[in-house]
């Protein structure tokens, strides 16, 4: 039994009108109860409330977070459930807080200047604003006056230095008060000079400059008299200047560049603003006859003070004195005279200071000079006080202006307001002679005003102001008139007055009606409250009229000037339309007639409008409603009956009733319930095993009435339901059955779910899942895959799992997660299954991303610049989803940026506060400063850069002083700024004392800080001073310099004014080195710069200009132009130097890239800085791309980075990647580019999933889940199918990834489909055949393709088809391997042609002579692995391998060679990895705007950078070969072996005397790599040498060039393998191979080998490997020599062997035997054969060559390097001591050696005979 109860509120709503703030929260209560539990709707103005995540709805009422004054309004709470509805009103105000702004907020201002002060208000407009002064109230006055609707702003007129203080706005309203204030300070706005100049004497042509500096508001305008007359501009002697410095100072200067005799007197300046003057004077003495200047009379100004000066030019003079009637003066104490001369007359008297003053200048003894003038004294007129009685309209008013002293004639004039008095203003003004009169006949309200009477005469202008007010009783500007209220709605009752002063407004209130019940004469004032108040105007403001409000209403106003005035009206209250009357809910069963009644009243007449919902019910259109209205004229009230005929389940909903008449609407809500029988339920199937399920059902429509019970009837799916069963009356409660005793299926699902399920978190965004399939007993059949639920569980997650499926491989299953929230928790479950559906899950397991790093930096950053050396930095925690960790702390780094725009060092503080102090920072800097925060995974994202600078703080002391005589009276004093000016110089002051002059205190003399020279003069010749200086900032004085002695001279030895020390500039720019100088006799200036042990002067050319001044300016630096310049200064008294240090700043150097780690969607790049070209480098720029575009996108890194992470890449691409570094000179070379791929490939699709899973005769479901993503997210899927035979293809395109159907087959037909799924990273296809069913469900027998019909054609083909395509491959390879040869052949003559033309387009005569560094052009030669094979007639010429570039100028092709040898060469050997001798090219140091040159004085230690090893040879042949060739071979000829490896043919090369033009000189061919197969071919020829038969070959390094990210490959072979058998890797790229020597047991089994003896070879070329014996060369070479014996290679090798050894000291030396005998056989040992360079000589020479190796045999093992011809040396010709007879040899040895031989050269290479020998690895590098 139910007890059904109707709903009711327990607690009601603001019952109404609550007043609450905004920006607070606020809870509304309504809580109700009924049975069934009622539903809560809330409606704000009669509609429901819109969707704001502000407004909770609470069991217990509404909660409103972050109130706002638009949520103000009338809320209902209306409660309903089946059998009723309440509701309840209130009404919510929400007031917004008063906020008070005073602007200005703090002014500085003059006296007499005008003073605006603005209150602007926020929040209700009903305030009133009130006005202090020092906490006094402001009482308007003539300087104070209110002005604004709501006395808003505040003026004040004439300001006076009073009316200084703190002023304040109170602005109130209803108990709510706010404030803000202002600080206002008048200052005396009358000039004042700040700076000034002293007295002084100067001979005349020595310059001269004043400066003058004044303060005022306005800025001032300052002027210049000499002795009162203006300062003539003479351009070519005289200059005046006049700036304005930040602070409101007027600075102002005169230059006087040639002073004359006549620029001598009293100058003066004179400040002047419109709030005064000021001035000041003093005398500057031009030596020279002083004379008198003609005086003009003076005219004083009575009770002022007047100066007469005595305008004397001329020095030295005795005195000056003046004279009034024959009385020396002074001779009272208003009488002053200066010692400049200078005579003041303070308050000056017109009967005692009137008369004739005479200047007298004692020039010699008893020697005067006179000058009259006479001075006039003028008295100003003096106004009598006068004031304005009180007055009001229509009276007479007459006021009098009398002067009461001045010298006549007196002018008299009236001002108002500041405009002169016109005459139809009706004001009358009389004037006479010392007295004017005001006369107004009717004074009105334009009289009110500020009246000036002003009297002026030939002295001066004087004033006096009065205000004038009249006073205006009240009147009526609007009356009040009768009117109706409307009930609940505002009203106004207007009623306007004005008056002056304005009248104030008093609102009474009498009970009554217009008949007259009550009595109107019982007035009370009406209550003013937040329903009622008086607004500005004096209406009155009802906002909510009730019924109690009617009556009789008196506006009455007054102002204390006349009678009060009032008037009355009535006020009518009207009553809107309103229900009273309806049911709250009601009941109605389905296909019954239901009745609605409402009952309504209000003013007649009104209207009675149904609506159900939000729709106008029409009885007209719906004939299933009826309305009938009835209304009953005693209740005034009207009854409206609504009839639904019959009631439907759609009547299910609110009902309205309006109510509706000219005053206003009423609205009475119904609900109306109509019941029926319950819907069925929604039922699901959730778990099926053999013999039970389980059921789920969710209720849907239940009729409106509760459910009392379910049903369940179930049957067999073969069973008709006259079988079925029953199971009933299932709770209500219940919403899930079990059914039991069920026959099992054949395949039924899993019954348990899968093992062991472990969590692995990987990754911050990724977790390993593993597990072990279900048990063998409960997977029911073969499990096919696995389905992994995953939930975040975490706050603001839905709770829903997100799915992903797999295949199953085997009895344990992993697989992981991918893009997961960081540092979130994941509930995961795994579910199997198999043909028949999904198994139970596992139970849930939780784990955790990894930490990552906080994506987004901290917030809110602040800077504070505490002192001059501390900052305080503030921040916010960075937003909570953004940390993806626990927050450890925060990071600061900071880094100073100095004015060069260097950066210092980068510096970072760690803290867990959310502020630090940054102390000991450097002073009035500029600093760069990032916060990061940090979690256990490492530094999240830095903010963007903030910017602060410490304050200012006393300089430092100047970091040099230098003084020297200038002449016998003066010296000139230099000095260098401080290191640490701590600000900005403003000045310098320098101090000068002399010891024994007996002067306690040293004299001062101010500098300007542009200019950092300083002239003293008037000096004593041959006496000593001590000088020193100090800087000077807007902190004070710093430290004083260290003190110098100097005496001033006539005759003084050259010295230098200028400083020596460090420069550093950008290259390009142009620098100036000043080199200044003083001394007598004028010293000459030269200028030299160091290189190495010699100084070379500087010549001048278009780069470098030496100007009269000793400035040498240089143009456009270069790296080259670093170095030391050495200024000297000389006369016949002597000399002084300087040294300067230039530093050329240029950009930084190329990094070494390389890929770290790739994954789909993203590549880690790593990198090695190059040199920073001596600016700190400040980030790097990162460009990427795709392969196979141009459309590169630009990554700026932060200089600290050696990696960065480009993530958001597309899956399975190629990239490519460079890199460069930037410095302040910009951006440095870029990085070769590399080339990497992320993670990932095209989809395929899988052999062992079936193409369809469905064919029946018309449809057929094809399975893509059989393709396999290949890593990349599949975006689409292309089909295309055809009826076999046909030609038209029909597509469908999809992006689905589980089924698709092919639809309107036709039936029993085969169908040939083509697949395609695309990804990021490529396509995929498959192609498969399958056929439709017959219409009966039967299968159709395959069809026969037209080789099946034609057997003997099929087995033709099969049988012709191979034999074909291999003859094609045989042609086309024969055809690939000519059209190769025939490429590299063409590449070789070009680059030969190349070589050629830039060594002979910078050809320069071999004859000069070169002193010094290498002056000349260079070549710069780039060969990257390089095999060129030039031949020619005459011999062949060798240059080597790597990559690299060196200078060659003429200098080396300088020697004479013998005539019968057509070519001299110089070799150079670029830097090994292991040695370090000879001059070497060391091109770590290659740089922009730099020329490489050789380093003569390389440091023993070895140069840590990585460079290949290179030789070259530039050969310089005969008139007949007037051409430099250059030939390179990777082949060694020597007289007992011959070995060839051989490598690609690249070649490029530049000729340059400066960066810009090698760099436009670059000339490249197309560079070709090698295969690994040349590798090996070169590894099979080097095996034909026997001692490397045990030797081990050992990868070293490879680097793959712009294909890969793999950095590194490493091998060995031992005992003879073939480089063959390692793995070659696919992509081309450079590998190094290093040979050892064999071990010792290796090399014993070697000499052991037993073979015949041979005879000993008569000629190298018995040795020469048969490729080059074929050459015509060659075989032109061995017609002189008899035939070569047979000797096995193995016995050859290890003879040649020990007849070889290599110089340690890098110069190859040929041993005499005769000399050295076997005394260097114990320093040699056996090493592996050295890249050899051989320069083809004549056929005599080879057989000298042939003796001497022979000798040098068997004497010993020696340090013998092969000839030309086979295994001479240098000195083959060396029996003869001098050896200038031989012919050009042959040059080997190490690579790091330099090689320098000709016929006159031995006695070079006979210097280094003293080295010992070594072992040596040889490394290889190929491509």
């Amino acid at each position: 039994m139910f007890l059904f109860i109707s709903p009711t509120i327990s607690l009601h709503l603001l019952s109404s009108s609550h007043r609450v703030r905004p920006f607070s929260p606020l809870h509304l209560p309504c809580i109700a109860s009924g049975y069934p539990n009622p539903t809560i709707r809330w409606l704000k103005d009669g509609r429901p409330l819109p969707a704001d995540s502000r407004w909770t709805r609470r069991i217990t009422g509404l909660t409103i977070s972050d109130l706002r004054p638009e949520d103000s309004g009338n809320y209902i709470c209306e409660v309903t459930n089946s059998f009723g509805s309440k509701e309840v009103t209130g009404h919510l105000n929400v007031i917004e807080p008063l906020r008070v702004t005073l602007s200005p907020k703090n002014l500085k201002t003059g006296i007499s200047s005008t003073v605006i002060l603005s209150c602007a208000v926020q929040g209700s407009p009903h305030f009133t604003v009130s006005w202090y002064r020092n906490t006094e109230p402001v009482i308007p006055d003539q300087h104070f006056s209110i002005q604004g609707a709501h006395n808003e702003t505040l003026f004040i007129s004439a300001a006076q230095k009073r009316h200084s203080g703190a002023y304040q706005c109170f602005a109130t309203r209803k108990g709510q008060t706010a404030q803000d204030f202002s600080i206002i300070l008048l200052e005396d706005g009358t000039p004042r000079i700040v700076a000034s100049f002293s007295e002084r004497v100067v001979v005349p042509g020595e310059p001269f400059y004043l400066m003058c500096a004044a303060k005022g508001a306005p800025p001032p305008t300052i002027t210049w008299t000499l002795d009162d007359e203006p300062v003539a501009r003479d351009l070519s002697r005289v200059r005046t200047s006049q700036y304005t410095l930040s602070d409101g100072s007027t600075v102002s200067h005169v230059n006087i560049s040639s002073p004359q005799i006549r620029d001598g007197g009293v100058y003066r300046c004179a400040a002047r603003n419109s709030a005064g003057s000021a001035e000041y004077q003093a005398r500057i003495n031009v030596r020279g006859p002083p004379r008198i200047r003609p005086m003009k009379n003076i005219t004083a100004v009575a009770g002022r003070n007047t100066f007469i000066n005595c305008r004397v030019i001329g020095y030295p003079y005795y005195s000056i004195n003046w004279y009034k009637e024959g009385l020396l003066l002074p001779d009272n104490h208003r009488q002053v005279v200066f010692e400049n001369g200078t005579l003041k007359l303070s308050d000056v008297q017109k009967v005692m200071d009137e008369g004739a003053y005479v200047c007298s200048v004692l020039i010699q003894p008893q020697l005067f000079i006179t000058q009259t003038v006479y001075v006039t004294v003028k008295v100003p007129p003096l106004i009598q006080p006068f004031d304005f009685p009180p007055t009001s309209i229509g009276k007479l008013m007459y006021i009098a202006c009398v002067v009461s002293s001045g010298d006549m004639p007196i002018h008299i004039t009236w001002r108002k307001d500041g405009q002169e008095i016109v005459p139809s203003s009706g004001i009358t003004i009389d004037t006479k002679e010392f007295m004017s009169s005001l006369q107004i006949s009717k004074v009105s309200l334009k009289h009110n005003g500020n009246y000036t009477c002003i009297a002026s005469n030939d002295a001066a202008t004087v004033s006096t102001e009065r205000q004038l007010t009249v006073t205006v009783p009240p009147r009526f500007v609007v009356q009040p008139n009768n009117q109706d209220g409307i009930y609940g709605k505002a009203g106004i009752l207007n009623c306007s007055v004005d008056g002056y002063p304005p009248p104030k407004v008093m609102w009474k209130h009498a009970k009554g009606t217009v008949a007259g019940i009550g009595n109107p004469q019982q007035y009370h004032p009406v209550p003013l409250t937040g329903r009622i108040q008086i607004m500005n105007n004096g209406s009155l403001l009802i906002r909510h009229v009730l019924e109690e409000d009617r009556g009789f209403y008196l506006c009455q106003a007054s102002n204390g000037v006349g009678s009060d005035i009032s008037k009355s009206m009535v006020l009518t209250v009207k009553i809107p339309a309103m229900i009273t009357s309806h049911p709250n809910t009601t009941m109605a069963k389905k296909g019954h007639m239901k009745e609605l009644n409402c009952t309504a009243r209000g003013e007649w007449p009104i209207i009675i409008r149904w609506e159900r919902g939000d729709t106008v019910i029409d009885p007209d259109r719906n004939p299933r409603y009826s309305i009938t209205t009835s209304p009953n004229e005693k209740t005034d009230e009207v009854l409206s009956t609504l009839k639904l005929k019959p009631a439907e389940r759609e009547d299910s909903v609110f009902f309205s009733c309006h109510a509706i008449n000219s005053y206003g609407e009423g609205r009475g809500l119904i609900q109306l319930t109509v019941q029926e029988p319950p819907d069925p339920p929604e039922l699901e199937v959730r778990e099926v095993k053999d013999r039970s399920m389980n059921l789920r059902w969710t209720q849907r429509f239940d009729g409106n009435s509760v459910i009392t019970s379910y049903d369940i009837e179930y049957k067999n799916k073969t069973d008709t339901w006259e079988l079925k069963h029953a199971t009933r009356n299932i709770s209500p409660t219940n919403n899930q059955a079990n059914i039991v005793d069920l026959h099992p299926d054949l395949d039924p699902k899993p019954d348990g779910p899968p093992m062991d399920v472990v969590l692995q978190p990987v990754t911050s965004q990724s977790i390993r899942v593993t597990w072990k399939a279900p048990r063998k007993e409960l997977q029911n059949g073969v499990i096919r895959g696995y389905q992994i639920g995953y939930r975040e569980n975490g706050p603001g997650s839905n709770g829903q799992y997100s799915i992903v499926e797999m295949k199953a491989t085997g009895d344990s299953e992993v697989y992981t997660l991918d893009n997961l929230k960081k540092f979130a928790q994941y509930g995961v479950v795994v579910q199997a299954f198999n043909r028949a559906g999904t198994g139970p899950s596992s139970s849930e397991i939780n784990a955790t991303t990894l930490e990552d790093v906080p994506s987004q930096p901290p917030q809110n950053i602040r800077t504070i610049s505490v002192t001059s050396d501390e900052a305080v930095i503030t921040w916010s925690e960075p937003p909570r989803l953004t940390l993806h960790g626990v927050l450890k702390g925060y990071r600061v780094v900071f880094w100073a940026v100095f004015p060069d725009e260097e950066w210092g060092e980068m510096q970072n503080i760690t803290t867990i506060n959310e502020q630090v102090d940054l102390k000991g920072l450097e002073k009035f800097t500029n600093y760069s400063i990032q916060v990061l925060a940090y979690t256990q995974a490492g530094d999240g994202v830095r903010s963007n850069v903030l910017y602060i600078q410490t304050r200012e703080d006393y300089p430092g002391p100047p970091a040099g002083i230098k003084a020297v005589p200038f002449s016998a009276s003066s010296v000139v004093v230099s000095w260098l700024p401080p290191h640490k000016p701590n600000g900005i110089i403003r000045k310098y002051t320098i101090y000068c004392s002399s010891p024994g002059s007996g002067q306690p205190l040293p004299s001062e003399y101010e500098a300007n800080p542009e200019l950092p020279l300083y002239r003293i003069t008037h000096l004593n010749h041959r006496q000593q001073y001590l000088i020193w200086a100090a800087a000077v900032t807007t902190a004070g004085r710093g430290n004083f310099s260290e003190k110098v002695t100097v005496e001033p001279a006539a005759k003084a030895p050259a010295k230098i004014l200028s400083f020596g020390g460090t420069v550093t500039t950008p290259w390009m720019k142009e620098v100036r080195l000043p080199c200044s100088s003083v001394g007598e006799p004028t010293p000459t200036i030269k200028w030299t710069k160091d290189s190495e042990d010699t100084a070379i002067p500087v010549s001048q050319d278009g780069q470098r200009l030496i100007m009269t001044n000793g400035t040498i300016v240089l143009r456009s630096v270069k790296a080259e132009d670093s170095g030391y310049y050495t200024c000297t200064a000389t006369n016949t008294l002597g000399f002084d130097t300087i040294i300067v240090n230039l530093l050329v700043q240029v950009p930084p150097d190329q990094p070494r890239l390389t890929v770290s780690t790739t994954s789909t969607s993203s590549i880690t790049l790593a990198w090695i800085p190059g040199d920073n070209g001596g600016s700190s480098v400040r980030g790097f720029v990162l460009q990427y791309s795709v392969d196979n575009t141009e459309e590169w996108k630009d990554v700026f890194i932060s200089s600290t980075e050696r990696s960065f992470k480009l993530d958001n890449l597309r899956c399975g691409t190629w990239y490519k990647v460079k890199l460069a570094a930037k410095n302040s000179v910009g951006a440095g070379r870029i990085s070769e580019i590399i080339e990497a791929k992320t993670h990932g490939r095209e989809p395929q699709f899988n052999k062992d999933q079936p193409v369809f899973t469905h064919i029946n005769s018309s449809h057929a479901r094809l399975n893509l889940q059989g393709w396999a993503s290949g890593g990349c997210p599949i975006s689409a899927v292309t089909l295309e199918f055809r009826p076999k035979g046909t030609w038209s293809w029909q597509s469908v395109r999809t992006n689905a990834t589980t089924d698709v159907f092919l639809a309107e087959l036709r039936e029993a037909t085969w169908y040939e489909l083509k697949m395609k799924a695309c990804n990021s990273a490529g396509c995929g296809n498959q192609s498969s055949q399958f056929a439709t069913l017959d219409y009966d469900g039967s299968t159709i027998p395959p069809s026969k393709s037209p080789l099946e019909k034609n057997d003997d054609v099929k087995t033709l083909f099969s049988i012709g088809c191979p034999v074909i395509l291999v003859t094609l491959g045989v042609a086309l390879l024969f055809i690939i391997r000519k059209k190769r040869k025939e490429k590299r052949l063409k590449r070789l003559r070009d680059a030969k042609s190349l070589a050629e033309m830039l060594i002979s387009k910078n050809n320069r005569s071999f004859d000069t002579p070169v002193k010094g560094p290498p002056q000349g052009p260079r070549l710069h030669i780039d060969i990257p692995r390089v095999q060129l094979l030039i031949e020619d007639k005459e011999g062949i010429k060798q240059i080597g391998e790597d990559k690299a570039t060196i200078p060659v100028t003429d200098t080396e092709f300088s020697q004479t060679g013998n005539p019968q040898s057509f070519c001299t060469g110089v070799s150079v050997h670029h830097q090994a990895l292991i040695q370090n001798s000879g001059p070497l090219i060391d091109m770590s140091d290659i740089r922009p705007g730099t020329n490489p040159v050789s380093r003569k004085s390389v440091k023993s230690a070895h140069s840590i950078r990585n460079r290949y090893s290179s030789q070259w040879t530039l050969t310089k042949c005969q008139a007949s070969t007037p051409a430099r060739t250059l030939t390179s071979d990777w082949r060694t000829v020597g007289s007992q072996h011959g070995i060839t490896v051989t490598e690609s043919d690249s070649y490029s090369a530049s000729l340059s005397q400066d960066t810009d033009k090698g760099r436009n000189s670059m000339v490249s061919t197309e560079s070709a790599s090698s295969t690994y197969e040349e590798l090996a071919r070169a590894y099979e020829h080097a095996k034909l040498e026997e001692h490397l038969q045990h030797a081990k070959f050992e990868i070293t390094e490879c680097f793959i060039s712009d294909s890969s990210s793999d950095q590194m490959t490493t091998g060995t072979n031992d005992n003879g393998d073939s480089m063959t058998s390692m793995s070659t890797p696919s992509e081309p790229g450079i590998c190094r191979f290093t040979a050892s020597p064999p071990k010792p047991q290796d090399y014993d089994r070697g000499k052991n080998v037993a073979v015949p003896i041979p005879h000993r070879a008569k000629s190298d070329y018995c040795n020469l490997p048969l490729y080059m014996k074929s050459d015509p060369f060659f075989r032109k070479q061995s017609e002189h020599h008899d035939p070569c014996p047979v000797v096995p290679p193995r016995e050859a090798s290890i003879r040649g062997l020990a007849q070889r050894a290599y110089h340690t000291q890098g110069r190859h030396v040929t041993m005499d035997s005769a000399k050295h005998g076997g005394g260097s056989a114990s320093s040699s040992s056996s090493t592996l054969p050295q890249r050899t360079l051989t320069m083809a000589g004549s056929s005599a020479s080879l057989a000298q060559s042939a003796a001497a190796a022979a000798a040098a045999t068997a004497a010993a093992v020696g340090a013998t390097a092969s000839s030309s011809g086979g295994g001479g040396a240098a000195g083959a010709s060396g029996g003869t001591p001098g050896g200038a007879s031989s012919s050009s040899s042959k040059m080997g040895g190490s690579r790091d050696s330099l090689l320098e031989s000709s016929s006159s050269g031995l006695g070079r290479l006979q210097k280094q005979r003293d080295g010992g020998a070594g072992a040596y690895s040889k490394s290889y590098t190929l491509v």
